[in-house]
């Protein structure tokens, strides 16, 4: 039976090997190692992606992370395919796992890519739904494993609105017992299920999730601070919406509270002046452009790791980063 990923603490388990296994194959592949170059768990398979939403960072990042691993990538924009036109998902789902050795499904519903994989055969990755944000979890906390090398006592600062990214950053963070404090204005707070997941995860781990609907207090002593726009694709009709976070933009006022050597996060596209200013987007501690190219390195990991668990456990094991 295939496991699938719609949430990143689908993972849990794994997750800091997973993360880990990405940081040291990028370290090798970029070195032009032997063995990492040539591992391709993929090789021959055909990988399909499902794309109803327009992309930069998924769809490149999926493609040549899964070329790099000797899949073919195809990728099916939603005027290509009947999904959910005149043919079901999860007629689509079975049909497609005939031909292909895995999926990835970049939707609006959450509900759709859990009907995809409760019919498929092959592995699902959910590359972005209205809930949940997995890929990009990964991608986070990989770049916050890269330049924080000690995360026992570190402190994670969400400032903007309660949205998919936020409800997998912070079930990332409790799996690996990392602090997180997030800022939201009154009446966008994240789903009340994922915050529960998250709180029970971090009780495991000792580690914290706070709430408030002051900026200020969230970044105060934080180690990183993270945004996203406030108005998301399929949300421009919500306009007025933007009113609602005056005040909750990252600026150097703002990271003025933070600790000295602070870390902005950002999944990108960015509105620079609305939820970001420049000064902080090109700041030398804004590390938002590892975090991007990292989606490949973390997918990379991920896709390995649901398609051929085996040649994955080998390669962290020759790695040093075995289960």
């Amino acid at each position: 039976m295939s496991r699938h990923l719609l949430a990143i603490d689908d993972v849990e388990e794994d997750f800091e090997t997973i993360l880990k296994w990405a940081i040291e194959f990028k370290r090798l592949w970029k070195e032009g190692d032997d063995v990492a170059v040539n591992f391709m768990p993929l090789d021959t398979m055909a990988v399909g992606s499902i794309y109803e939403k327009p992309s930069t960072r998924t769809r490149v990042s999926f493609e040549v992370g899964i070329n790099r691993l000797g899949g073919y990538p195809l990728t099916l924009l939603k005027n290509d395919i009947q999904l959910g036109k005149s043919e079901t998902v999860g007629d689509t789902s079975q049909v497609l796992s005939r031909f292909l050795g895995a999926m990835t499904y970049r939707c609006f519903s959450h509900d759709d890519v859990a009907e995809l994989a409760k019919y498929a055969d092959v592995p699902v990755l959910n590359a972005l739904s209205d809930k949940h944000h997995p890929c990009q979890a990964a991608a986070d906390l990989m770049t916050v494993l890269e330049h924080c090398s000690d995360i026992s006592e570190l402190k994670v600062a969400w400032v903007g609105d309660g949205n998919n990214v936020l409800h997998d950053l912070m079930l990332a963070c409790a799996m690996l017992g990392i602090d997180i404090h997030y800022a939201i204005p009154a009446g966008y707070e994240p789903a009340d299920d994922v915050v529960e997941r998250a709180k029970e995860v971090a009780k495991k781990n000792g580690s914290k999730v706070m709430v408030t609907n002051n900026p200020v207090e969230a970044v105060t002593k934080a180690d990183v601070v993270y945004t996203d726009v406030f108005i998301s694709m399929g949300e421009e009709h919500m306009k007025d919406k933007i009113q609602s976070f005056d005040g909750f933009q990252v600026n150097e006022e703002l990271v003025s509270n933070m600790n000295a050597d602070w870390k902005f996060m950002h999944c990108l596209p960015a509105h620079r002046g609305d939820e970001v200013t420049d000064w902080v987007m090109d700041h030398e501690y804004s590390i938002v452009f590892d975090q991007a190219e990292n989606r490949m390195w973390a997918q990379m990991s991920l896709m390995a790791y649901l398609v051929d668990n085996g040649a994955w456990s080998a390669m962290g094991d020759m790695m040093g980063v075995g289960m």
